[in-house]
């Protein structure tokens, strides 16, 4: 096989399996800390004054840009060396660090022990590590029901779409991706503070998000064989606030038989979303099981097609 196909192949996979083994150890160094920090930076130098918008957009174009350039010039330069080992350790690194599906389960999973093991209570505050929306008041079937929508959330923008933007874009095009989704979840808010400069933030998000999350949806019901939840990404997908965000929660809710959305609160305000999905019924501690097995389903049968498509044009052309 052509080297430039095993160029791709071999970090992809190399890259998923370290995540299945380690996940995101809170101990390990990790680059969205530094985007983290980079945005942080640029929002206290510039979120103030006027022309907040106009700032909020150079900010985000500049720091993907940066972040595209180190990207393709570090992997280019190591090629350059000739230095292959190189180039596939630090291109599978971070891929690892790209994905998120082993910590996103984790994290799913210790809220619904928490919940089960130590109380409401106690749950409540182990939602609210996850989640934007306050949780002091939130029932036992609502904490389960917030885990299940940031789950099938999340899937799609921190398993799927960094490996769509791989599959099209190699290393620099997944981690720009990773930059636009930071920029969206620190600055990209509707509250006043960062209305207009995050403004820019949160529709680059949307945009580099509408192919995913499609993909996410359509992958869980395959997954899942169900009609309903195909069903339910057509009846519900386009009725969340968001453009993209709906779409994978529909696809669960319709695995799952329940409902999500509905009234809210979120930073002192009261926010009514619709519903996605019609059985308003109570989740059980052991339902779980069956969206970590959609998680990883759906991330394993991506990787499949991504290097299944590699092979085959690599042996056909």
């Amino acid at each position: 096989m052509d080297q430039q196909y095993l160029l791709i192949i071999i970090p992809l996979l190399a890259g998923y399996v370290l995540d299945l083994a380690l996940g995101d150890p809170r101990w390990l160094p990790h680059p969205i800390r530094l985007f983290g920090n980079l945005i942080s930076w640029g929002t206290k130098t510039l979120n103030q004054g006027d022309n907040r918008f106009l700032k909020g957009m150079i900010l985000s174009i500049l720091l993907c840009t940066i972040c595209w350039l180190f990207f393709a010039g570090t992997q280019y330069w190591l090629l350059r060396i000739q230095t292959p080992f190189f180039y596939y350790l630090f291109t599978s690194i971070f891929v690892f660090f790209a994905l998120a599906n082993k910590s996103l389960l984790q994290e799913g999973r210790e809220v619904f022990d928490t919940l089960n093991n130590q109380g409401l209570d106690a749950g409540r505050k182990r939602l609210s590590w996850i989640v934007g929306r306050e949780t002091q008041n939130l029932s036992e079937n609502q904490i389960r029901t917030a885990v299940f929508e940031t789950l099938s959330e999340n899937l799609s923008d921190g398993v799927i779409a960094p490996l769509f933007y791989f599959a099209i874009g190699g290393l620099p095009a997944m981690m720009t991706y990773k930059m636009i989704n930071t920029l969206d979840s620190m600055i990209g808010y509707k509250k006043e503070e960062y209305f207009w400069f995050g403004k820019f933030a949160a529709r680059l998000d949307d945009v580099a998000n509408f192919i995913p999350a499609r993909i996410t949806a359509l992958l869980m019901v395959v997954v899942a064989f169900s009609r309903r939840g195909l069903t339910y990404i057509f009846r519900y997908g386009h009725q969340h606030a968001s453009p993209n965000s709906g779409y994978p929660e529909a696809a669960l809710a319709g695995i799952m038989y329940c409902r999500f959305g509905g009234p809210n609160t979120y930073h002192g305000q009261l926010v009514v979303k619709p519903y996605i999905g019609e059985q308003a019924r109570d989740i059980a501690h052991s339902e779980l099981r069956k969206v970590v097995y959609i998680n990883h389903a759906v991330t394993f049968l991506s990787i499949l097609l991504i290097v299944s498509t590699y092979i085959i044009y690599a042996i056909t052309t």
